[in-house]
């Protein structure tokens, strides 16, 4: 069980890779990355911020949570802080289970938690200035099925 809040890069593949390899007894791993999108082609970089105190602990609790309502035998987050250009690597999220319904579902609940809780600020930078992002209807929705 890792949480990982960083400014560098990371490889997703070889995070990937690592993550299942570790996950002796496990049946399934279900990943997840997220990226900056550039929905509408004006993006030129996103901004997030955080406490580093206060976000290393509040993803500790979500994923202990996980780990308390599934039956995993592993979980990795790892979030990044820092400026980001559009397509960066944002974060990922794995999972690992004896059996796959529990490794998605509990992989889902966390990308969710990350999407709209988790207290990190996103501050997008365009030609027409800066906005901070806030979580949308769709968002919430998601979030409360938890």
């Amino acid at each position: 069980m890792s949480v990982r809040v960083q400014a560098e890069a990371f490889d997703y593949g070889a995070e990937c890779a690592a993550f299942a390899q570790a996950a002796s007894g496990a049946g399934a791993v279900v990943t997840f990355c997220g990226l900056v999108r550039d929905n509408d082609g004006r993006l030129q970089a996103m901004e997030i911020e955080h406490y580093p105190g206060m976000t290393q602990t509040a993803l500790e609790q979500i994923e202990a949570q996980a780990r308390a309502r599934w039956s995993l035998s592993d979980a990795l987050i790892v979030h990044r802080f820092g400026r980001l250009e559009p397509g960066a690597m944002i974060m990922m999220v794995a999972t690992a289970s004896r059996h796959r319904a529990d490794a998605f579902v509990a992989a889902e609940f966390l990308m969710d938690y990350l999407k709209s809780r988790a207290p990190f600020w996103k501050k997008e930078f365009g030609a027409d200035g800066a906005t901070w992002v806030a979580a949308t209807d769709a968002d919430e929705q998601a979030l409360r099925r938890w």
